[in-house]
C-alpha cells in the first residue's frame, strides 16, 4: 500500500506544477511569444523591437500584474493591423529614479521634434517631428502614490502634416503608464487619407519586477492591409514608433 502511494505521488506531482503553471502562478514577465534568443538579448540589455502585425502576437504577459493587463486591452481594442514592439530590460540598482526619468523625459514634448528619423526611402536623416507642442494639460488624479495628466498636443510630421494627440501619462513610485492616441483624421502627403482618428497608438509601460526594470513599448495603426498601402503605412508609421520608442528607452 505504501509503494503504491509513493507512486501515485509522484504521477500526482507532474500534474500540480502544469495546473499551477497554467493558472499563471509561476508566469513570467513575457510568454510564449518571446524566444529564447530574444530572452537571451534582453538578458544582455539590449533593446528588442520586434514587427508582430497582430495584438495575439504580443509577448507581455497579460496576466502579470494590472499595467500588463491595461496595455494588453488597450491594444487589444486599438485591433491593429501593424504592430510593433519595443523591450529592455534594465537594472534596478543605478536606476531607483527611472519612474521620475522616464517621466520627465515623456512630458517634455516640445523636446519630441528633436528625436533623429532615418528615411529608408530618402536614405537620410529628418527630425521625426518638424514640431511639437503642448496644447492644453489637465491633471486628471493626483495623490501621495501617484499621478496622472492629460495631454493635449499637436505635432507637425511629414508627410502627414498636422498630427493632434491625446496623452496620457501616469507615474507612481515604481511605474510609468504613458498612452498617446491621434485625435484627428491622417492624410498622406495631402494626396489622400489613411488613418482616421483613434486609429494610432503609442504605449510605453515602465514597471519593476525585482531586481529589474521593465521597459515596454508597443505601437500600432489600425488602417486597412492594401498592396499599394501596406508598404508606405510599415515604413511610415511604424518605423516612426519603434524611433520613437527606441530614443526614449536609449536616454537611460
Amino acid at each position: 500500500m505504501k509503494n503504491a502511494f509513493n507512486v501515485f505521488k509522484k504521477s500526482l506531482f507532474p500534474l500540480v506544477l502544469f495546473c499551477l503553471f497554467s493558472n499563471g502562478l509561476f508566469a513570467g514577465v513575457f510568454n510564449s511569444k518571446l524566444t529564447a534568443e530574444e530572452q537571451k538579448k534582453l538578458d544582455n540589455g539590449e533593446v528588442l523591437i520586434k514587427n508582430i502585425t497582430y495584438q495575439k502576437n504580443m509577448c507581455i504577459n497579460r496576466d502579470y500584474n494590472h499595467y500588463c493587463e491595461a496595455i494588453t486591452d488597450e491594444i487589444k481594442k486599438l485591433s491593429p493591423k501593424y504592430l510593433a514592439e519595443i523591450i529592455q530590460v534594465k537594472p534596478y540598482k543605478g536606476n531607483e529614479n527611472l519612474p521620475e526619468v522616464l517621466t520627465k523625459l515623456l512630458y517634455t514634448v516640445s523636446d519630441y521634434k528633436d528625436i533623429p528619423y532615418y528615411s529608408e526611402r530618402h536614405q537620410t536623416y529628418w527630425n521625426l517631428y518638424d514640431s511639437a507642442e503642448i496644447l492644453k494639460e489637465t491633471v486628471i488624479a493626483s495623490s501621495a502614490t501617484d499621478t496622472t495628466k492629460e495631454i493635449e498636443a499637436l505635432f507637425v510630421m511629414a508627410p502627414f502634416d498636422k498630427v493632434y494627440e491625446t496623452i496620457s501619462l501616469t507615474q507612481t513610485k515604481n511605474s510609468v503608464y504613458y498612452s498617446s492616441v491621434n485625435t484627428n483624421k491622417l492624410r498622406y502627403l495631402d494626396e489622400f487619407d489613411c488613418i482616421w482618428p483613434r486609429k494610432l497608438k503609442i504605449c510605453i509601460l515602465l514597471f519593476r519586477d525585482g531586481d529589474n526594470w521593465i521597459l515596454y513599448g508597443i505601437g500600432g495603426v489600425n488602417a486597412p492591409r492594401i498592396p499599394f498601402f501596406t508598404e508606405r503605412i510599415e515604413t511610415s508609421f511604424i518605423n516612426r514608433i519603434k524611433t520613437f520608442c527606441t530614443f526614449i528607452f536609449s536616454k537611460f
